[in-house]
This record gives C-alpha cells, structure tokens and sequence, in this order.
C-alpha cells in the first residue's frame, strides 16, 4: 500500500441551511492508500458521511483540495464527476437505491450499458451470482427482503469493477444477521477486485477489520489509529 488513491488537503464543507451558513468540516488533511480498508468512525454529527460525500464528489469542497487517482475533484464539473464516479468508483449507502421498475439484473446492468459495456449483462448476472443471487436475478426489489436488496446495491457497487469503494453504514438497515453478511460480501468484494475501501459505520467490530480507522469529532479528525499499531 504505497500509492496515495485519496488526498485530502485542508480540505473544508459548509452548506447554506435556513438557519445560515453551517460549518460541517474543518480542513481535514489526510491520505488514502491504495488498497487500504479505512474507517471513519464518530458520533452522530461528527462530519463521517460529509467526509465520505466528498470523497466520492458528491458535495463538493468549499475550501482546500480532494485529489481522487490523481485527478482534482473540486475542479470538475457535475458531468464530469459523475462520470469519473461511474468510472472508477462505486458507492452503496444505507439505503439501497434500486430502481422499482426494474429487476435485479438490470438495476445491476443498466449503469453498465449506459458506460457502454458490452458485457453488461454478463457482468450483471456474474456479481449477482458472487452475492448468492443469482437465482433471485429475475426480480424486483418489491420481492426481495432487505438484505437482498443491499446484495442487489453491493453487487451494482462492485460490476465496473471499480478502483475505490465508498460505504456509508451499508448495514445500518438490516439485522444483524444480515448486516455481517454483506460486510463479509463487502470486504470479499474489495478482495476480488483490488479496490480502496471506505467505510463509514458505527459498530466497533467492523471497525476492527480496517487497516486504519479515522475517528471524528465536531468536522474534525480526533483520532487516526493502523489496527497493527492498536494490536
């Protein structure tokens, strides 16, 4: 792990509410390795999914920098960052974002074909099949529990193959049952294929299985800790 994949520079977040501006994050500096598993841990409030938003472009910084794969995300448009998502990263949330309409396999396939993949579909049923869905692939989120539909999420996250995976409280709607086996799918899909994982979660022992875990407090980074130097 020697290759920054991330970089965050005095990197800042304040949005407009109705109460005016709110200060969200507070020059946050910190690197992302390749193929390091890093976790962002905190209380309710601290800035972890705001971190992990501009991580992945989906808010965009209002102060410092946010380097991803050597390309500068603050100074892309919205086209361009969602192509660069579509390109190199993939994101689940805690909630699962399946379209209704659609099966599993095309909710898996769909985003494939729009980046003009030929194999869409192959790929599609291929990752369904590595989450224990495959014969589930013909239907729609409606029939499916919703721990199904997170592996439905996982495997959609994990088809282009991508070079950063963001995960933010990925279990946060299941049990606990359900819950370890899509963090076990989660970090055998980073194995599979290579990729940085970000994951932001509240429960300790899934913090335990990360290389390194960020902690925060108040938009600020309180903590940075290698589970070797911990052990």
């Amino acid at each position: 792990m020697t290759d920054p994949v991330l970089t965050l520079k005095d990197a800042a977040l304040s949005l407009n509410g109705n109460a005016g501006r709110v200060d969200i994050l507070h020059g946050i500096t910190l690197e992302v390795r390749r193929g390091e598993t890093l976790g962002l841990v905190g209380p309710s409030g601290s800035g972890k999914s705001s971190l992990l938003m501009l991580m992945g472009g989906l808010e965009r910084a209002t102060g410092g920098s946010v380097m991803a794969l050597g390309h500068d995300l603050t100074a892309m448009d919205e086209d361009a960052l969602a192509r660069f998502r579509r390109d190199h990263m993939g994101v689940v949330f805690q909630s699962f974002h399946l379209i209704p309409t659609m099966t599993a396999l095309e909710n898996v396939a769909t985003p494939l074909e729009l980046a003009g993949h030929r194999d869409a579909f192959a790929r599609a049923e291929a990752e369904l099949q590595a989450v224990g869905l495959g014969p589930r692939a013909g239907h729609y989120p409606s029939e499916l529990s919703g721990g199904e539909q997170q592996r439905v999420a996982l495997a959609r996250a994990a088809a282009p193959r991508p070079q950063i995976l963001l995960a933010d409280e990925p279990t946060g709607n299941l049990d606990e049952t359900n819950g370890r086996a899509i963090m076990d799918m989660l970090f055998d899909l980073r194995d599979r294929h290579g990729a940085t994982l970000v994951l932001v979660t509240h429960a300790p022992d899934l913090a335990a299985r990360c290389d390194r875990v960020i902690g925060l407090r108040d938009g600020r980074i309180a903590t940075d800790a290698a589970r070797d130097a911990a052990e």
